[in-house]
């Protein structure tokens, strides 16, 4: 956690993502917040990526810790086969449900 210029700590969600189930409940909860917004969840897997080991996910990627950091940042437009990387690598599965 870091401080503000102010003194208060900052909020970090990557702060509270301590098991498997707290990452799977964190990104299901983006998806449905996302609505079309593919970066929202990109964001939210940049997140879960900083709550553990960015080197040893980066590693088991395939890309460099940079690279993951630019994909999965408020400004990056990863493409679909980085964001399944990404998940495989944290132990999650993609599915797809029907909403009709």
């Amino acid at each position: 956690m870091s401080k503000t210029t102010d003194g208060f700590t900052r909020y970090d969600s990557a702060d509270y993502l301590s098991s498997i189930d707290d990452v799977a409940a964190y990104l299901e909860a983006a998806v449905e917040e996302a609505g079309e917004d593919a970066a929202f969840i990109a964001q939210a897997l940049g997140t879960i990526a900083r709550s553990g080991n960015v080197s040893e996910l980066a590693r088991r990627t395939g890309m460099s810790r940079e690279g993951l950091y630019k994909a999965l940042s408020e400004e990056g437009n990863p493409s679909f086969a980085t964001i399944v990387k990404v998940a495989t690598a944290l132990g999650l599965r993609i599915h797809f449900d029907s909403v009709a």
